[in-house]
């Protein structure tokens, strides 16, 4: 019987880059999204909808798992927020969070806030290994996310 692995993480980092200039990159979601680990396909469901569709996670010849989910984002110039609200019923996840943007001395801030619900299709004895592993994987995907958003914002693109 599968069973639900929930994932709660907030991070945060600094650019140089102006606030305006920051959530422009992060309100354009595809733009945003091509630079996160291991995404097999963003599928553009219109109105500012997508579809995540993450790389197989495998063993072998033997697929253990893909993620899928859908959000709808919303965009705030004005407060300079994203946020991003789960579709039901599309995959086997539920994700929602968002993006605040701070203005610094140096540039600006940006809190990454995000809540996962994956369902995994294992047997429910095996949760006590493999939740570990798959918050794991999940916040190491946000980690890297969040160090090619960096790396792009210095090159200035």
């Amino acid at each position: 019987m599968a069973f639900s692995v929930t994932i709660n993480i907030q991070k945060e980092f600094k650019s140089s880059g102006s606030p305006d200039e920051l959530f422009a990159l992060l309100a354009d979601v595809p733009r945003s999204a091509s630079h996160f680990p291991k995404v097999d396909k963003l599928v553009d469901l219109g109105e500012n909808t997508f579809r995540w569709e993450m790389e197989k996670i495998g063993i072998g010849n033997y697929t253990l798992q893909q993620t899928i989910y859908a959000c709808h984002y919303v965009a705030d110039p004005s407060t300079w927020r994203v946020i991003w609200m789960p579709i039901s019923g599309v995959g086997n996840a539920i994700v929602e969070g968002g993006w605040s943007i701070t203005p610094t001395e140096a540039g600006s801030q940006a809190i990454f806030k995000t809540k996962g619900d994956l369902t995994v299709d294992f047997p429910s004895f095996l949760q006590f290994i493999i939740s570990p592993m798959v918050e794991m994987e999940f916040t190491g995907l946000i980690d890297r996310y969040l160090q090619n958003l960096q790396i792009l914002l210095r090159a200035g693109n």
